[in-house]
Formats: structure tokens, C-alpha cells, sequence
């Protein structure tokens, strides 16, 4: 089978296409048949070497996928044809992968294969956030970071659906048009102005009740600077390479709260927690009432390529590669 292999450290020419035996499913796993998986930003820090408790080179990334099982291992209640989508711990970026039978997700048959590997991460990601640890409440005003991409349209839509008032930041009119689209009430663009100063500017001074930062550096700290008394930020990632550092005298004195959420770590010690919502979010994916945009597809060949306009924040909704 074509496999895509990260061989160092590095930037994405290091992802070299590789010819490998295929896997086989060992005791309670599958071995599903990608049709689709999809891209996410956790791939790139791990390929840069920058994901906290990453692989080591050289390894297959990509942690999510949607296919149709092939094969089963011993101890498996599934068959050979059904369609699913799942969370894999690495080797997505192959014609097939070996996953946990416990973890699939049945694809709705409104659901793309396309659809369906932008769901897991993203979409149980920014409910979490939003709800499980951020505690959303209808009438709060949340703050949404990078709200054109994957999980950022995805936080718009369940936001909006929530009933809160949001507001998002982006780096181009476009990306903005896109969250508009999505429910984003106001947008704003931190390339043209300072995102904490226009959010104090429409809230009157008050701020977000809630913040949503997958960015971490400055952005944590103007994101603080956003955040009312007694609200909350929920930071999930560090896309611009470096950790928010907030002052903890001004959280005492706002009585404000920081909370971390790391999809792979709470799983392991709560996944009940983590995957309460899936029913949910199946339901109003599959009607329709919620919405996966696919922004761009590359072919898994072109997986370097794929990292590179996500890099390049050249991307809007969610980046796939097709095997």
C-alpha cells in the first residue's frame, strides 16, 4: 500500500510517499480502507517535532479517518463493508489504517467520506470546549480564534446554535465572509486592528464571557485582556509555536479562569466525557442543521503540499487528503 512517511523533524518536505505492506488488525481492531483523512494542525507540530508527547521519525501521520472496513480482528462485532469514520493514533495518511473497533463512528448516509474525516477531531474538539469545559451558556458572548478554519466553523456553528453571541477573528475579509456564514456576529480582522481593543469597543467594555484560543503567545494575553470578570478561556493548542503566559494577579483579581483541554489526554481519562456529544452532533450534522465545509482537498501524495497551505494560513474549513 501508499503510505505517507514523516522522515525527520522538519519542514514538509520531510513527508516522503512510501510503499509499506498493509496492517493487520490485531484482537477488538479493524483495518479500514481510507477514503478520506483529514489534515489538522496537530499533524504539523508533529511533524515539526513540536507536538508534546509525539512520535518519533519516521512515522505515518494523521489522526483521522473515514473509510470502510476491510478487515476485523478477533473479538470484533462489525463486518467488512461498513462505512465509518474514527480517531486513529497515527498512520492516517495511508490507503489503509488499523484503528479501535471501540472507537468507530457509522457515517450518516448524508455524510461524505470527505464530510465525515472532518468530523471526530474537530467537531468533538470544539464541543468540548465549548460545552464540557467551557460551560456555554445561551445569551454569553464567546470569542472564537482562527474561526474560518476546522474546528473554528465548527465552534461558530454549535455556538451560534447555543444561542450565544459570537465573535471571531480571522486574517482576511474573506475567511470572515466564510465565519458569517457560519453565525459569527462579529467578525474581526487582527491583521487591521487589535482583536481585545474591537471586542472592548462592542461590548461596551464588558467583554466575552468565553474564549475559545487554540493559538497561544500574545494571543492568550489579549484574549485575557477580552475575557469579563468571572469568564473563562479554554485553551486547546498553540498554533503559533509559542505558550500563553497569563498573570496570574489578574486572574485573581477578575476571577477568571484558564482552562486546558487536550483531545487525546481526556479521552484517556474520561472519555465519557469527551464523547457524550456524538450522538448529538451526528443528528444535526446528518439533517443538515450543522455543516462540515470542505476547504480544500489534496491527494495523499500531496500531503507536503497540504501542510504547506495550511502554513501558509492559506486554508479555510477543512484540508483533506484523498488516498
Amino acid at each position: 500500500m501508499r503510505a505517507i512517511e514523516a522522515t525527520a523533524f522538519g519542514d514538509a518536505d520531510t513527508l516522503e510517499l512510501v510503499e509499506t505492506d498493509a496492517p493487520e488488525p490485531g484482537s477488538g481492531e479493524v483495518r479500514i480502507d481510507v477514503r478520506a483523512a483529514g489534515v489538522n494542525f496537530a499533524d504539523i507540530m508533529q511533524r515539526r517535532g513540536e507536538y508534546l508527547g509525539g512520535p518519533e521519525p519516521p512515522f505515518v501521520p494523521g489522526n483521522e479517518v473515514a473509510g470502510v472496513i476491510d478487515a476485523v480482528g478477533e473479538g470484533v462485532d462489525r463486518e467488512p463493508g461498513e462505512s465509518v469514520v474514527t480517531i486513529v493514533n497515527g498512520g492516517g495518511y495511508a490507503e489503509y489504517t488499523i484503528a479501535d473497533a471501540r472507537g468507530l463512528i457509522d457515517i450518516p448516509e448524508a455524510m461524505t467520506f470527505q464530510q465525515a474525516a472532518g468530523f471526530p477531531l474537530q467537531w468533538i474538539t470544539a464541543h468540548n470546549c465549548l460545552h464540557e469545559w467551557g460551560e456555554l451558556e445561551a445569551g454569553e458572548r464567546v470569542l472564537i480564534h482562527a474561526c474560518a478554519g476546522g474546528v473554528g466553523t465548527a465552534a461558530v456553528q454549535l455556538a451560534s446554535e447555543a444561542g450565544a453571541e459570537v465573535f471571531g477573528t480571522a486574517s482576511t475579509a474573506e475567511k470572515l465572509e466564510t465565519a458569517a456564514e457560519f453565525g459569527v456576529d462579529h467578525g474581526i480582522d487582527y491583521t487591521e486592528t487589535a482583536f481585545d481593543e474591537r471586542v472592548d469597543e462592542l461590548t461596551d467594555g464588558e467583554g466575552v464571557d468565553l474564549v475559545l484560543d487554540g493559538v497561544g503567545g500574545e494571543t492568550t494575553a489579549r484574549s485575557l485582556d477580552a475575557l469579563r470578570e468571572f469568564g473563562r478561556i479554554v485553551v486547546y493548542g498553540a498554533a503559533s509555536g509559542e505558550p500563553g503566559r497569563p498573570k496570574t494577579t489578574d486572574l485573581l483579581f477578575a476571577n477568571q479562569r484558564v482552562i486546558g483541554y487536550h483531545l487525546g489526554r481526556a479521552l484517556g481519562h474520561d472519555s465519557g466525557r469527551v464523547l457524550g456529544a456524538i450522538p448529538e452532533l451526528v443528528q444535526l450534522l446528518g439533517d443538515g442543521t450543522l455543516e462540515i465545509r470542505i476547504g480544500h482537498t489534496f491527494d495523499l501524495t500531496e500531503a507536503a503540499e497540504a501542510h504547506e497551505f495550511i502554513e501558509a494560513r492559506r486554508s479555510s474549513g477543512k484540508v483533506v487528503l484523498l488516498p
